[in-house]
């Protein structure tokens, strides 16, 4: 297999690029897509380990981050705004501090420059519980996964990266989970330890969620001085789905707003 990412283009105008979280796929941001696709040619890419795009031998930050640098140079584009949410976040801060010169203005939805604590392990555990018994309906998945995942929002997000394996009909994860689980440590990380990137950077947090902190702000300036922090009302991690109006008039007002 390649290491060339799957990705779903529309719209026109200023390139955007659209990284999706942990476990998901570049359709999770198809909605903030077609909300921006009048202003910007929108690139929804699948992570690799994702959806439908290559598996790595080593996942890891830099990796993803190279993986996106890779299809930028492959589509030859020069330069690019990104939006990042979650995993995506960290992945598009991860570029723009190690190549900065390929970074347009940058959003990053609900994740900070910070190690975070382990809390995946559950969902982890249950996603492998799922792939070892062989479900044989999307709703045995489902039952399954909603005995040890109190969240029908977290069950129904993760359903979207089940499919029917061709050669047996059992239902099997999209994504690459045994590197997954392998690589958690290191995907937690903060990115990379470079010179604070001078672009204009919009973090996005959501009300209800304990993703960025008042603790992060202080690492949040110093590795992004050219940032702000808009607080979304009424939204939890999954602040596009959350608030899909207010979300994507706050990405496009600071997209196309004239730096200052």
């Amino acid at each position: 297999m390649n290491n060339s990412l799957y990705s779903r283009s529309s719209g026109q105008g200023p390139d955007l690029l659209l990284l999706h979280g942990l476990f998901g796929q570049g359709t999770n941001l198809r909605s903030v897509a077609r909300a921006l696709e009048a202003d910007f040619r929108v690139h929804c890419l699948d992570l690799p380990d994702h959806g439908r795009s290559a598996w790595l031998d080593t996942a890891s930050l830099a990796a993803y981050a190279a993986a996106v640098h890779g299809w930028m140079d492959q589509h030859e584009l020069k330069a690019a705004h990104l939006l990042g949410h979650s995993l995506g976040g960290k992945v598009a801060m991860e570029l723009a501090l190690t190549e900065p010169a390929r970074v347009g203005k940058l959003v990053v939805a609900d994740m900070a420059p910070v190690t975070y604590a382990e809390h995946h392990q559950v969902i982890l555990d249950a996603l492998q519980q799922v792939a070892a018994h062989g479900c044989q309906t999307r709703a045995e998945a489902e039952a399954m996964l909603g005995e040890v995942i109190e969240d029908p929002g977290v069950v129904g997000y993760l359903l979207m990266s089940l499919e029917r394996a061709a050669e047996n009909g059992l239902y099997q994860w999209r994504f690459n989970l045994a590197s997954l689980a392998e690589a958690y440590g290191r995907l937690r990380e903060a990115p990379t330890e470079a010179a604070p990137f001078q672009g204009h950077v919009l973090f996005l947090d959501g009300s209800e969620s304990a993703y960025i902190q008042a603790s992060h702000e202080p690492e949040i300036q110093r590795r992004f001085p050219c940032s702000q922090l808009v607080t979304v009302n009424q939204a939890g991690h999954w602040l596009h789905i959350d608030q899909p109006e207010a979300f994507n008039g706050a990405v496009r007002d600071f997209l196309l707003a004239e730096a200052g």
